[in-house]
């Protein structure tokens, strides 16, 4: 039973043995115009003739149908309508032929799998969709002369039976003619080698929105604009028109944020996104907070496939304060990139490293180079705030001291976090983190390649990198950690989420004792982000914080 929206107070009872006939009826019915809802004989007849047209969309020409009504007052009544589809019609004929070049073309060998078959109750709408991915498919694969040179439904009630008759002519299937640019700052051959297609292949739609994507992955345009020229085409040939757009040279981002973990914080970036024609880019990155200051320099150089492949150099100055120790550090990096497929990422790298850190009133530097290797793959869909995703990451550095580094060792990270959504209201939210650090020289390794635990993005309900192995009661960091957390969230509203989570982990050097922690939360799709807010306690805290509350506020990416 369903209720009208209107000035009366309308409500119908539909009985009928058919749950498909049941709902298209109801669609059809919910499709009558407020204003003609109120009783009178016309309603009646209306009632019956949207009825009737629901069953025959479905192949359904000789039902019966019952009409009665009950008035609960002058405006308000209950309708009563029973149905009795009888005898569908059956499609007796199916004749559907392919010319021209799409003849041969094996999507629509495909879809021609998928034609209506004799024997068949008749729907109007299948016939209509079949129909329309005819036309479709040849307007995606380039066959821009296509056309119906027969198209016929016809039925005939008395005897039940439908004949279809579709001849669809395809014409010559279009190829990709002369890609035409303007606007373009970068050199032609740089943009040239991002086409997904060549001069003479067939016409693919898809390939005009991989090839946009894939210009403004770039970041060397504000605006991309990739079109097929239909006025242009001549003899079967389409050229391809590409409106561009130069990015501002010189582009500045400024921040201020606050997270529980380093306090409040300040960011400047100033990127050029085209240092020159070749496609060359500039990163200048800078932050500060209470316990840390960064400043680095990336200098990107793309190579011969653009969107794909590139080289990196960097430097980078950090200044930061670990667990009980103040650390400096200088860097230079050169990195070699490729993307593969499936959002795959690998990266060779040498870096070289020098640190000068505190640990118990002892002051100490290390210099290091370190090659190494990385892979990270990173998948999202539902933008800032995903419903579905995940994340890996590995990441492989060594020191030898034959290539004149102060010692040995092979650090090992890694990283699986991983976003799902049931039922559109319910999140889980899982992640796991491990790393060791292999070396017979642990006390001369920098404080940043040192493993700690706890915070915001960690284990909840203990402080900033507070979990570590200690010496003279001073947190010095472990050489091994490990940490894992599961969450659940409850959508409140479009935008808010209530959460709880539990979270264990360690960082430690010769003794795993793990560390426990648990709470509640919300979470907000701010338009900046998303933003985390948690009570959480420590379950394994020690001393006079161990029935404590800790607030862990940030706002930033899940994955």
């Amino acid at each position: 039973m369903f209720s009208f929206s209107s000035r009366a107070e309308i409500s119908i009872e539909l009985n009928i043995d058919d749950d498909e006939l049941e709902t298209n009826i109801e669609a059809y019915l919910s499709a009558i115009p407020e204003s003609q809802r109120y009783l009178s004989p016309a309603f009646d007849s209306r009632l019956k003739s949207e009825v009737s047209a629901a069953l025959q969309a479905l192949g359904y020409y000789h039902p019966e149908i019952t009409i009665e009504t009950d008035k609960t007052s002058d405006e308000d009544a209950e309708i009563r309508i029973t149905v009795v589809p009888g005898m569908s019609v059956i499609l007796k004929q199916v004749d559907v032929k392919l010319s021209g070049d799409a003849a041969t073309d094996i999507e629509f060998e495909e879809l021609l799998a998928d034609k209506p078959t004799v024997g068949d109750r008749l729907n109007h709408k299948k016939y209509d969709d079949f129909k329309s991915s005819l036309s479709n498919l040849a307007l995606k694969r380039g066959y821009f002369d296509a056309k119906f040179s027969e198209s016929k439904l016809a039925v005939s009630p008395s005897r039940n039976l439908a004949f279809v008759t579709l001849h669809f002519d395809s014409g010559k299937r279009y190829r990709f003619g002369e890609v035409n640019y303007t606007d373009q700052q970068i050199q032609l051959d740089r943009i040239r080698s991002i086409e997904p297609f060549k001069q003479g292949d067939y016409y693919l739609v898809n390939e005009l929105g991989k090839f946009n994507q894939s210009l403004q992955d770039t970041g060397w345009y504000s605006s991309v604009v990739v079109e097929a020229d239909f006025k242009g085409a001549e003899d079967a040939v389409i050229p391809v028109n590409v409106t561009l757009e130069p990015s501002a040279r010189n582009q500045f981002e400024t921040g201020i944020g606050f997270v529980t973990d380093t306090g409040p914080r300040l960011k400047l970036n100033w990127n050029k996104p085209w240092y020159n024609s070749r496609g060359h880019s500039i990163r200048n990155n800078f932050s500060m907070s209470a316990k840390t200051y960064e400043q680095s320099i990336t200098y990107k150089v793309p190579l011969s496939d653009v969107t794909r492949e590139f080289f990196e150099l960097s430097s980078e100055f950090i200044r930061e304060t670990q667990g009980d120790a103040d650390t400096k550090s200088v860097a230079l990096k050169a990195s070699r990139h490729w993307k593969y497929d499936k959002g795959w990422q690998r990266a060779l790298s040498i870096r070289w490293l020098y640190e000068e850190f505190e640990e118990v009133n002892d002051d100490k530097n290390t210099n290091l180079l370190l090659p190494g290797i990385e892979f990270n793959r990173l998948r999202s869909r539902g933008g800032a705030m995903p419903y579905w995703g995940d994340r890996q990451s590995l990441n492989i550095e060594g020191a030898e001291t034959f290539l004149q580094s102060d010692i040995d060792l092979l650090r090992i990270t890694g990283r699986t976090t991983w976003i799902r959504t049931y039922f559109d209201n319910h999140r889980l939210l899982t992640r796991i983190d491990g790393g060791t650090l292999l070396t017979s020289e642990f006390e001369r390794v920098p404080t940043s390649l040192r493993f700690f635990a706890g915070g915001d993005t960690s284990i909840r309900g203990y402080g900033y990198r507070d979990i570590s192995p200690k010496q003279e009661g001073k947190l010095i960091g472990g050489a091994n950690f490990a940490t894992g957390s599961v969450e659940y969230q409850y959508r409140l509203t479009d935008d808010w989420w209530l959460a709880t989570f539990y979270d264990v982990g360690d960082a430690w050097t010769n003794d795993l004792k793990w560390k426990r922690g648990g709470g509640v939360g919300i979470r907000w799709g701010s338009p900046v982000g998303p933003v985390h807010l948690d009570f959480a306690k420590g379950f394994d805290v020690e001393g006079d914080n161990r029935d404590k509350f800790r607030i862990h506020f940030s706002v930033g990416p899940q994955l």
